[in-house]
């Protein structure tokens, strides 16, 4: 492997014309993303900026129509959107009235799509013939063409969407909306655009709603909102005791924020005075930064009469900075007037939620009234403002939105109108700004990130959510997307300040396979994008400050460096006409062929990725010609010889061999040559748990070996290649026997330090076992079978014997994209909205007639016979019909290498026995040579030591709390403005049914009771 190693210098020096080295400059490299990420992002705005002045145009010309009806144009409209969403199993062809229309495959778009049309979703809990769905259908129809217009204007554009406050999504090109075998709940106004807290004197099914409501409220919220929520009784208390202040709004908080709030239980009576005392305690005297923008509280109650005026008139008058929105829970004969007047009192609003179906529209208007004073400021407002990272509903993958906001501009007499008619938004796909960046010149291990606001990746080679999931945003801090320290913590808090700069750094990486922990260098440079409030930054190690650039501009007999066979791999994007395939050899083939008609400096392909791989495949062409071929592989107890490129080759030695090559093909994306690029010397590998590890051919086990080409041209270092072996395990177990009996220098002093209680070789255990902690190799014939794993499970007291001595070190790390298995959820069906149904036994039972169940259920029989809404069906819960995947943490252990360099002795102490243990570093391997006495009794207390990674349950949930590293910025605050109208806080009825009613129902109650049998 050596020999392989030097012959690739030696080949690089000698075709040192045909390549440059050139200086990849930090600063320079930072500076230049960051201006095409903000030209990309400008191109974007001006699109929003057009959409909503025309929506604006539109809408206020638009005459309202009270009596409009399902016919026309919005028939048509209805008709297209059935078929687009596929909401029922209708055979649409049969309607007569359905609209025909024709997709064809977009590749910038992942989809099939019709550039003529638009296309509508609703959610499935909104009336899609109400009056004001219908207008809403009709005047958006227009954005047609403005859409059309955007798109001829700029073709790099995907999505164009209106999101309505009503629910609303218009977007262009049209689509069939990926939904086809759910009920569809996706809600535009979810997309990222208070102190919460419920009385604690409610039961039964009213409670169900209200925890239900509070948890819907929460999932209105993003991360730039601040929250906390409380239960009140005679005393108020935070539903999360940890959580003393208000704290942000994400993803991870509100999980917990739910699991508290669906444990809460009601205890005692309500007083309203000690719930709000506490609610402004929290919004008054909160440090937390961005939480001074829209200051709010939300009470949840089935009642009560007290209006608490002493509280307002001593917190929030005159001035009323924080806006206060009473909801009534449930079905209930109470007068509700108190809740509408402190709603009215506060610049807030009234809402009422009788059943389990208005919950979702009901928690949501709130954001009618936030909108007002930024209707009022008028174009101040109208800002971009960039969404957390998504996953997009119609199939493009990961995305971002700009959205702007869309102003109703009619008026009424000389009134301005207060509402926000929407959002318009445009989705840039995540590949179209990793586009920009530089990936191929930083190396295998270099990269570029982006950050936002609140600290959340926007780029990053380690987010790679594993679960789709349209509901949330897919949120991973960039101290979770790496192994975090100071030195990152304060790189973070800058990028968020706006600031650049740059640093070099000692810290820890994990390996592409997550099982190994490598000490490296790194310079991490940083930097704003200008016009946004992106940073974006770059990671560079030693290695990678120069890259090869080739010239084979004038050497048109590069077509014979195609000659490496099937055995090359190269699966990069090189030209924009080349077909990608999984499969190598159809891969290899489309590309020859595509050679065949095009040249390397042809604009539709990437000179310098083709340029490269060319020069590669002459120097690995050689390396077989003149090294691999004239060895006999068996002599050294080789199974195969391979070379892996930055230019983007796999070269895999003989041909046979490729059959069973189990490594990941792109290099750049391979464990093995990333960790040996970072590490000096040799570096050893098992097969993974997964991997067929014997030969089919003979029964043996190879092993992996790989080490970088290190070269200086000039006064310049770069390692551009890594080479490597597969070894027989067998053969070289039989010569590590051979070895270790010998008494050389290098184990004479192991054997004088077992000298003493005379054992032979077959007597001891003798271990190779890696930097992670995994056995290569053993003397021990029965150990075979467990090489690759892990060396606690093989021998638990001799690995806690090198840990506990510092031969290894232990971190441990969260993994906020894991996957867990499924866990069974409730099926919720169609039935009537809210009404509990008792069993026979049930209603033969007099006890349960005196029940809060019984009782629950008159009030809902009075409000179904009051309200004709006996049949109205609640939403299905189509999600949980089936067990899935989800989404979890997990936490991660691995092992690594300490400073310790030389050999030690350690005598390991056990309940009845003891034994000698040597332990010793093999010069330039990542392996450590253990020798030991066998454990002669059963038992020893120990911690054992483990890898398998694990889901985080945690008992303590504040142990989440992580610092909060969020900084001010600058907002534009619209708020409180004198000339807002908040005449409009709400109405409701307060139900009070009629006495005969009320007579005939204890009629029946009383039949029932005195005919039990019946």
């Amino acid at each position: 492997m050596a020999a392989g190693a030097t012959a690739r210098i030696k080949i690089y020096n000698e075709k040192r014309n045909q390549f440059a080295v050139e200086r990849n400059t930090p600063k320079q490299l930072v500076e230049k993303v960051s201006g095409d990420i903000a030209k990309l992002l400008n191109r974007k705005r001006k699109a929003l900026e057009r959409l909503a002045r025309e929506a604006e145009d539109i809408q206020r010309e638009h005459p309202w129509q009270d009596g409009i009806k399902v016919r026309s144009t919005v028939t048509i409209l209805l008709n297209l959107l059935n078929r687009l969403l596929s909401f029922s199993n209708e055979n649409l062809l049969q309607n007569p009235n359905s609209l025909s229309l024709e997709f064809v495959d977009d590749p910038n778009f992942k989809n099939k799509v019709n550039y003529s049309y638009t296309a509508v979703q609703i959610p499935t809990d909104i009336y899609k013939g109400s009056p004001t769905i219908l207008n809403e259908l009709n005047w958006t129809q227009s954005l047609e063409r403005v859409f059309i217009e955007n798109s001829r204007e700029d073709p790099s554009l995907r999505w164009q969407v209106f999101g309505s406050a009503t629910g609303v999504t218009r977007y262009y090109p049209a689509t069939k909306w990926r939904a086809p075998n759910k009920i569809d709940l996706y809600d535009v106004r979810r997309r990222p655009l208070a102190l919460i807290f419920l009385s604690g004197s409610v039961s039964g099914l009213t409670l169900k709603l209200m925890k239900t409501s509070v948890i819907e409220m929460l999932d209105t919220l993003s991360d730039d909102d601040y929250v906390n929520v409380a239960r009140f009784n005679e005393k108020a208390y935070a539903v999360v005791p940890c959580f003393t202040t208000l704290v942000q709004a994400n993803i991870k908080n509100k999980k917990i924020f739910k699991e508290a709030v669906m444990n809460m239980q009601a205890k005692g009576t309500t007083d309203y005075k000690t719930g709000f005392q506490f609610a402004f305690d929290q919004l008054l005297n909160t440090n937390a930064p961005r939480a001074n923008c829209n200051k709010m509280i939300m009470m949840f109650t089935d009642g009560g009469e007290d209006r608490a005026q002493d509280i307002f008139e001593k917190y929030n008058w005159p001035n009323k900075t924080v806006r206060v929105f009473t909801f009534s829970v449930g079905q209930h004969n109470y007068d509700v007037t108190p809740l509408q007047w402190i709603a009215c009192a506060n610049k807030g609003y009234y809402f009422e939620i009788p059943s389990i179906g208005a919950i979702r529209i009901n928690t949501q208007e709130y954001l009618d009234v936030l909108g007002r004073p930024m209707v009022l400021a008028g174009e101040r407002a109208k800002q971009v403002q960039w969404t957390n990272v998504y996953q997009d509903a119609l199939g493009l993958g990961l995305v971002i939105t700009g959205t702007m906001p869309v102003f109703n501009l009619t008026t009424d007499g000389d009134s301005k109108n207060q509402l926000i008619l929407g959002v318009m938004g445009v989705d840039i796909a995540l590949s179209e700004i990793k586009e920009l960046t530089p990936r191929y010149k930083l190396g295998a291990n270099g990269y570029t990130f982006a950050i936002d606001p609140n600290g959340y990746v926007l780029l990053h080679p380690n987010l790679q959510p594993k679960i789709i999931n349209f509901r949330e945003p897919v949120t991973l801090d960039f101290l979770d997307a790496e192994l975090p320290d100071r030195n990152k913590e304060e790189i973070r808090r800058q990028m968020i300040d706006g600031k650049a700069g740059q640093r070099r750094i000692k810290t820890l990486v994990k390996s592409v396979d997550e099982r190994y922990i490598d000490e490296v260098q790194r310079t991490y440079i940083w930097s704003p994008v200008e016009g946004t409030d992106y940073s974006l930054g770059l990671v560079l190690p030693s290695y990678s400050e120069n890259h090869i650039k080739a010239n084979l501009s004038d050497q048109i007999l590069q077509v014979q460096f195609f000659q490496c066979g099937m055995t090359c791999v190269f699966l990069r994007e090189y030209c924009k006409d080349l077909e990608l395939s999984n499969n190598n050899t159809e891969f290899l083939l489309n590309f020859i062929a595509l050679m065949e008609k095009v040249t390397p400096d042809s604009k539709q392909c990437d000179n310098f990725l083709l340029h490269n791989l060319i020069l590669d495949t002459g120097i690995i062409k050689e390396l077989v010609d003149k090294v691999w071929k004239n060895k006999d592989l068996n002599t050294y107890g080789f199974m195969t010889v391979f070379a892996a490129t930055d230019g983007g080759i796999t070269r895999v030695f003989p041909k046979r061999a490729s059959d069973t090559w189990e490594e990941n093909p792109e290099p750049f994306n391979a464990s093995f040559y990333r960790r040996s690029l970072d590490n000096k010397g040799y570096i050893f590998r098992a097969p993974y748990p997964n991997d067929d590890i014997l030969n089919p051919e003979n029964d043996t086990i190879g092993i992996l070996v790989s080490t970088a080409v290190d070269v200086t041209i000039g006064s310049r270092n770069l390692k551009p290649a890594v080479v490597g072996v597969k070894l027989d395990l067998e053969a070289w177990t039989d010569k590590f026997k051979i070895l270790a009996s010998n008494h050389t220098n290098s184990n004479r002093q192991i054997m004088q330090s077992l000298k003493a209680v005379r054992l032979s070789l077959q007597d001891l255990l003798c271990y190779l076992i890696d930097d992670g902690g995994f056995l290569v190799m053993s003397n021990q014939k029965d150990y075979m079978n467990k090489v690759r794993t892990f060396n606690s499970k093989v021998d638990a007291t001799l690995f806690y014997a090198l840990y506990n001595n510092s031969f290894y070190k232990r971190k441990q790390s969260y993994d906020y994209q894991s996957v867990c298995d499924p866990v069974p959820s409730s099926n919720t069906g169609a039935a009537p909205r809210g009404v509990f149904v008792p069993t026979i036994a049930d209603v033969l039972n007099v006890a349960w007639w005196t029940s809060a169940a019984a009782w629950s259920l008159l009030q809902q029989m009075l409000y179904g016979f009051a309200y004709q809404s006996w049949f109205m069906t609640d939403e299905v819960d189509a999600e949980g019909m089936e067990s899935r995947e989800s989404s979890c943490v997990t936490v991660q252990t691995q092992f690594y290498f300490s400073n310790i360099s030389s050999s030690y002795n350690i005598l390991q102490d056990c309940d009845n026995c003891s034994r000698l243990i040597h332990a010793r570093r093999i010069n330039n391997t990542n392996l450590l040579f253990v020798v030991a006495e066998k454990l002669s009794c059963d038992s020893c207390e120990i911690e054992k030591l483990s890898q398998v990674e694990t889901e985080c349950i945690l008992t303590h949930k504040c142990a989440f709390l992580a610092l909060v590293l969020i900084s001010e910025i600058m907002i534009h605050i619209f708020l409180f403005l004198f000339q807002e109208n908040t005449s409009d806080c709400g109405r409701g009825h307060s139900f009070r049914p009629s006495p005969l009613t009320l007579l005939l129902l204890q009629l029946l109650l009383l039949c029932v009771l005195a005919h039990p049998s019946v």
